[in-house]
């Protein structure tokens, strides 16, 4: 959990308005970074669910079930719902483990990858145009950030899960 710590306790350059103009800028950059996406996924009858899915699927070919769970956070059933949808549509290729019968690997067909990069794609270009005009320090920062608004006890292994993709 994200640490609560009262305003006074914070780092004098830290004042309560630019944190809430970083709150702001976080749900409308937000708003604007997933809304391209959302749209063409609405038109294949999917949601963000299904996106972040085929995202990590894509990231990590032959993920399991349960590593997917993990990256996620979502319910058993919810994912569950949201592959089933994924599989049917021919987005998502299911395969059993070789040395335990009982894991189900996961990686894109060729669809879901087509899907897959339109989508990141996307994302990738509204990045890219936000680092070339910010420059690359900006960008190391970003990601500082970021990590940085992760919960302590993640932090390492979302750091391996980065390293790891492909």
């Amino acid at each position: 959990m994200a640490d609560a710590r009262p305003l006074t306790m914070l780092p004098a350059f830290v004042r309560e308005e630019d944190l809430r103009r970083s709150i702001e800028l976080m749900f409308f950059a937000y708003r604007d970074f997933t809304g391209e996406a959302d749209t063409m996924l609405a038109d294949a009858g999917f949601g963000r669910a299904h996106h972040r899915a085929i995202y990590f699927i894509g990231r990590h070919p032959g993920i399991t079930v349960g590593g997917l769970l993990r990256i996620l956070k979502i319910t058993k059933q919810s994912l569950s719902r949201v592959l089933r949808e994924l599989i049917d549509g021919g987005y998502v290729h299911q395969d059993t483990g070789a040395r335990d019968r009982r894991q189900r690997l996961l990686a894109l067909t060729t669809k879901g990858e087509a899907l897959e990069r339109e989508l990141t794609g996307r994302q990738q270009a509204r990045f890219a145009r936000a680092f070339g005009e910010t420059g690359a320090p900006a960008m190391a920062g970003f990601h500082q950030v970021l990590l940085g608004m992760l919960d302590p006890d993640e932090r390492p292994e979302i750091e391996r899960q980065l390293t790891r993709a492909r």
